[in-house]
């Protein structure tokens, strides 16, 4: 004769023994593949790996960045040190300054020194990743809310950003994608323009227009 207690308590180790084993047999999730690592290098900061090709043709912007970064520092050195309690208008003018020693001394400038012409089909390509994924619409929504279609003049290449344009914030997806930039240097959207914005000078030091993918 079978007691009632035992068959219960077996019953019950059974069933424990199969839950350990569905959880052992369970896969762990796999880790993610669009993370960028914080210490990655410029040219790898991207949804997905870059082929060789992809890496040497960031390379050549990220050696324009270094350059365009030296000569930055070289005349920013040459303007009077800000006090630590400057007023918004000092720190206009000194910002104002800035942009004119920079416009002066990249007179020749124009679109493409810095987004090379062997960069920007990558950088169109890393940014298309982000617009064509499932939050690519909300994503694009946001950027045209915060900077409408201009009515006004073309953007040009060391021109002062324009001032009745609202500086608008720029997605950490699309942020994670591209060749990491100093705190002197931002990427900013003008609509579908894709601006590397001198943020001291307030200078845009290059542009790729329509960078939205059509």
């Amino acid at each position: 004769m079978v007691l009632p207690g035992r068959g219960v308590i077996g019953l019950i180790t059974l069933l424990v023994v199969v839950a350990a084993g569905c959880e052992s047999k369970t896969p762990p999730a796999p880790p993610p593949t669009t993370a960028s690592p914080a210490e990655a290098p410029p040219t790898k900061r991207v949804v997905g790996p870059l082929s060789d090709a992809d890496a040497a043709a960031l390379a050549t912007m990220n050696d324009r960045l270094k350059d365009y970064l030296a000569l930055h520092t070289k005349l920013e050195a040459t303007l009077p040190k800000l006090p630590t309690t400057a007023t918004p208008i000092e720190i206009d003018k000194n910002q104002r300054q800035f942009e004119a020693l920079m416009r002066k001394t990249r007179a020749t400038a124009k679109q493409g020194d810095i987004f090379t012409a062997e960069a920007q089909p990558v950088i169109r390509r890393l940014v298309a990743t982000v617009f064509d994924g499932p939050e690519g619409a909300a994503l694009k929504k946001s950027i045209t809310d915060e900077s409408p279609e201009r009515k006004g003049a073309p953007l040009v290449v060391n021109a002062r950003y324009p001032d009745d344009v609202p500086v608008s914030s720029v997605p950490p997806q699309i942020l994670q994608t591209l060749p990491k930039l100093t705190e002197d240097l931002e990427y900013r959207f003008v609509h579908d323009d894709l601006i590397l914005l001198d943020s001291h000078a307030h200078v845009i030091a290059d542009f790729i227009p329509n960078v939205f993918p059509r």
